[in-house]
């Protein structure tokens, strides 16, 4: 048996979930923050068969689209005493989702 441990954005996670759902996986869902642009996400955990995890992790792709681009104002620290401060845009890759496949040693339901 596996655990699949799926990151992906607010904006996905209702037809991630509905995909998956339809398919026959159990979900539990947990609200997560992502670390660099601090935007909503969600981990999904994902038990499963050792045979249905790559149908899984294709419908998590078949829902999560492709990698957006967008720009952001990031601090750049300019001057040897770094106090000048200026902003300069950068373009951020979001979208997709991050998954992590783990081994289950012992599964209990009751």
């Amino acid at each position: 048996m596996k655990l699949i441990y799926a990151i992906v954005r607010n904006d996905n996670e209702d037809d991630v979930t509905s995909a998956l759902s339809r398919a026959g996986f159990s979900i539990t869902k947990l609200n997560t923050t992502g670390g660099f642009l601090r935007k909503g996400n969600v981990t999904l955990m994902i038990g499963t068969e050792d045979d249905k995890v790559d149908q899984a992790i294709e419908l998590i792709r078949s829902e999560c689209g492709e990698s957006q681009k967008i720009t952001i104002d990031m601090p750049f620290i300019s001057g040897v005493n770094m106090v000048n401060y200026a902003t300069m845009p950068m373009q951020v890759a979001v979208g997709g989702a991050t998954i992590f496949v783990v081994n289950v040693e012992r599964y209990e339901k009751f």
